[in-house]
């Protein structure tokens, strides 16, 4: 067999055998680049689950404010509904029982939600203020506490029928406190 003819057959048959040897490629991503993706993935999620923390701290604590002017608002309503006086408890300015009218006991001034003592990560604790013989109260107080402080909220709030918003950073605000800016 003449050498060009040999050379091209051993060549031919080199190219066979490195050809059938390789593994043939799989579809999908190697391991590699998975964890690559997913270590991404983590780095973008550990810098932005704080700042959803943050705002969501500080849409709890928007909402008490807001929930505290409805409060002042409706205490003064209800005096010219239902007074002379404010109020005796949280849950009588809430809505009456499904068939029954609006009353001093159940004014319908505010919803089921904030009646309860409970909204948006605060609990609202309402206090009337009665004078020592009387049963009629003359004013109230009303502190909106973060449920869990630091989580559901920094700043605690009070309120009073100057209808003052007040707060402190840390625990329970008084009457002593600053006065709400915003």
């Amino acid at each position: 067999m003449p050498l060009h003819k040999w050379h091209r057959k051993t060549f031919a048959m080199r190219n066979f055998k490195f050809v059938s040897q390789r593994k043939p490629r799989t579809a999908g991503f190697s391991l590699i680049e998975l964890m690559i993706v997913i270590a991404v993935i983590l780095i973008i999620a550990a810098l932005a689950i704080p700042q959803l923390l943050r705002a969501r701290m500080s849409a709890n604590e928007s909402a008490a404010v807001s929930a505290l002017r409805t409060l002042a608002t409706q205490e003064v309503n209800y005096d010219s509904a239902w007074g002379p006086g404010f109020s005796p408890t949280l849950a009588a300015l809430g809505p009456p029982t499904p068939g029954a009218s609006a009353s001093a006991a159940s004014a319908d001034l505010v919803d089921q939600v904030l009646a309860s003592g409970l909204r948006g990560g605060y609990q609202f604790l309402y206090t009337p203020l009665i004078p020592s013989g009387g049963t009629t109260p003359t004013g109230y107080t009303v502190n909106a506490n973060p449920i869990s402080p630091g989580i559901t909220g920094e700043w605690f709030f009070y309120l009073d029928q100057s209808n003052v918003i007040r707060q402190n950073d840390g625990s329970p605000a008084s009457v002593t406190s600053s006065i709400l800016n915003h």
